[in-house]
């Protein structure tokens, strides 16, 4: 009998905690400075664009489209075998900030720079949900 690897999951922080616990509840969130305004990604007790130190979070829409991509076709994890190829993605969001993610629901050769994407959840333990994209259903515009 073959015993299937558990996938690694991510080591929380206070500063990346909120995000994971909004993952859990299904609600893809950035920071936004308290003092210049911008959305930021990921998760920093300080802002990469003026450096300020406090910072709120705030829900975006889950639209956005394909800024760059890769096809992963080699294995890096055993726990990932069954899922090549996959698509790893950089997102740009409707609100102009770009977080990294897995392109999922399609064939990851039908993806494509500028493709509109909407987010999904899965949860992938009781601790851990991670936010995912897949092609925008039509109508939806991204």
């Amino acid at each position: 009998m073959t015993q299937r690897l558990s996938r690694p999951l991510p080591v929380t922080d206070e500063d990346t905690q909120p995000f994971w616990d909004f993952s859990k509840k299904h609600e893809l969130r950035v920071q936004r400075c308290l003092k210049c305004g911008e959305l930021h990604y990921p998760p920093s007790p300080i802002c990469p664009h003026c450096l300020h130190m406090e910072s709120e979070w705030v829900k975006l829409s889950g639209r956005g489209r394909v800024y760059s991509f890769i096809i992963v076709r080699r294995r890096y994890h055993p726990a990932f075998d069954k899922d090549l190829p996959y698509a790893v993605a950089i997102i740009e969001t409707d609100e102009g900030v770009r977080v990294l993610s897995n392109v999922i629901g399609c064939k990851p050769e039908d993806v494509s720079i500028g493709m509109p994407v909407e987010v999904v959840f899965e949860d992938v333990s009781p601790e851990f949900t991670l936010s995912k994209f897949k092609p925008a259903s039509p109508g939806v515009s991204a």
